[in-house]
């Protein structure tokens, strides 16, 4: 897990976290995603200074581990000197080895965050789900920990002022807020009362910002009056250019096919694409997350 001094903002790897969703979808059901409900709460994961370091340690990654529904994973905590935050040995089990950095000694409040990016690494070893690079591998990771309700926790470590700043992994604190925004809307919580650091907060609106602007986007009926302008100037130019595509911050693109014309469009959830004839109104169901979305075709 890394930690980088200086703090990127913005959705520099948007692509990337949509697509950790799509594959964390397919790898696990509708229904096993909702047994990931409530998130970790702060409670669970609650470190005081007077908590001796490493029962306190074990204690919170037992919440974690339990949360994250691992079978019966003992996690055995451990610091040191150390150039990344934290790091996991991942072996075949039963026991897992979570080395963390010396400065969560004294920086105890993050424990929870460190523990949280690791323990999801043994729950991706457990799917046989990863990408490929270390990268991406990374954000994948991030990602996973914060739609499964957990990473909220790596949001709430990110400080920032004019002297120093301080983020615990990959991902930029916007996109933490656009992946805990999405998992809000999917499993409708509202995280906005957990958070103790309000530079989290700040990149928590910014990132929900982000995804209720994709969840406003044509052909949904929840599309403004602008973005529905554009969405008729657009399928009109397919309609007389066949193989036509448009795209803006919620990408669609027509096809022509033996049934007419078709719009593909990302789901609001999973992001995985939909297809549906051009037709007026429809509704169409994803069939990954099985979300029912509303459109204006």
């Amino acid at each position: 897990m890394g930690n980088g001094s200086e703090v990127v903002h913005g959705f520099p790897h948007l692509d990337t976290v949509r697509s950790a969703i799509t594959a964390l979808y397919r790898r696990l059901s509708p229904e096993s995603m909702l047994t990931y409900t409530p998130s970790v709460l702060p409670a669970d994961v609650a470190f005081g200074d007077s908590d001796d370091l490493h029962l306190g340690a074990q204690r919170v990654a037992r919440a974690l581990v339990h949360h994250l529904r691992l079978p019966d994973a003992r996690v055995i905590v451990s610091f040191r000197e150390m150039e990344h935050a934290a790091s996991v040995e991942l072996t075949a089990g039963p026991e897992y080895f979570i080395e963390l950095n010396d400065r969560f000694r004294t920086h105890r409040r993050d424990i929870g965050a460190a523990l949280a990016h690791e323990i999801t690494h043994v729950l991706l070893h457990r799917l046989d789900l990863s990408f490929p690079g270390t990268r991406d591998n990374e954000i994948l990771t991030d990602t996973v920990t914060t739609y499964l309700g957990a990473g909220w926790l790596l949001l709430d470590a990110f400080r920032e002022d004019a002297v120093s700043s301080q983020k615990l992994g990959y991902l930029t604190p916007e996109e933490f807020g656009y992946v805990l925004a999405g998992r809000a809307m999917a499993f409708d919580e509202d995280p906005r009362t957990w958070f103790t650091s309000p530079q989290a907060y700040h990149a928590y609106t910014r990132g929900r910002a982000q995804a209720l602007l994709e969840a406003q986007q044509p052909p949904l009926t929840t599309a403004g009056r602008l973005g529905r302008l554009r969405y008729a100037k657009d399928r009109r130019h397919a309609r007389e250019h066949p193989g036509a595509a448009a795209t803006g911050p919620f990408t669609y693109a027509f096809e022509h096919g033996p049934e007419g014309l078709r719009v593909s469009f990302p789901c609001t959830t999973c992001h995985q694409r939909i297809r549906v004839p051009v037709r007026g109104r429809v509704r169409a169901r994803c069939g990954l997350c099985r979300t029912v979305l509303e459109c204006d075709t």
